[in-house]
């Protein structure tokens, strides 16, 4: 794949259409099956882990199921990490209109590179840059500047490497509509999207594909 031309900005990759309308409707089909207590629930959204709980003292490695399975596959074989290290770990996340994320860092847990599957909905991925300010009383105060953004359209998949993962924060703000405007990053290369565009959200499902490097050799098979 040339990833150069997909790159929006640097170690930032949006790849439209990256899966089928039909493979889209078989991963809501399945994430709408998922019994209810394999859910954790949050203020905000719920999400499911699949292949482990990722932890600061390893994660204890389970099956990742066959059909969520197949994806994990896809995103090893575009050779995303080095020396050979394959994903061995899917968060999925609900979102419904008026939901979202606070900025954060994804952190250490995890090799620095992620690749995400958006179904359903769109959503706008916020980037921010975190700068020391000097206060009055001489004091330094870490002030949020704005860097980017990214509109992540149905089937879709995004690739976060390197500073944009290391630096720079993200989030989802809570709103029912996004307006876009010439901020959005990744403009040139949406379908049928336009400056002024008002896009109503509606539930979104993304899978967050990644590597634990930190892993048990207990491997548990969850049926």
């Amino acid at each position: 794949m040339d990833w150069e031309s997909y790159e929006c900005p640097p170690t930032i990759y949006y790849v439209p259409n990256f899966i089928t309308l039909e493979e889209e409707s078989e991963i809501l089909q399945a994430v709408d099956k998922t019994p209810k207590p394999r859910w954790t629930q949050l203020s905000n959204r719920r999400l499911i882990n699949y292949g482990g709980i990722p932890h600061s003292k390893g994660m204890i490695a389970e099956d990742i199921p066959s059909w969520l399975n197949q994806y994990v596959a896809c995103i090893n074989q575009l050779q995303l990490y080095e020396n050979g290290i394959q994903a061995n770990h899917v968060l999925i996340n609900e979102y419904l209109p008026c939901q979202g994320i606070m900025p954060h860092l994804d952190g250490p847990l995890f090799y620095p590179t992620i690749a995400t599957i958006s179904c359903g909905s769109h959503t706008i991925l916020e980037y921010y840059d975190q700068v020391e300010s000097n206060t009055s009383d001489s004091s330094s105060l870490l002030v949020r500047q704005h860097k980017t953004k990214i509109l992540l359209e149905p089937r879709s998949l995004l690739v976060v490497k390197n500073d944009m993962y290391h630096k720079y924060l993200h989030s989802i703000a809570e709103l029912e509509s996004d307006v876009i405007d010439d901020d959005v990053a990744n403009l040139p290369l949406l379908t049928n999207v336009n400056i002024g565009d008002v896009l109503p959200r509606t539930k979104r499902i993304s899978l967050t594909i990644r590597h634990v490097p930190k892993t048990s050799k207990m491997k548990i098979k969850i049926v």
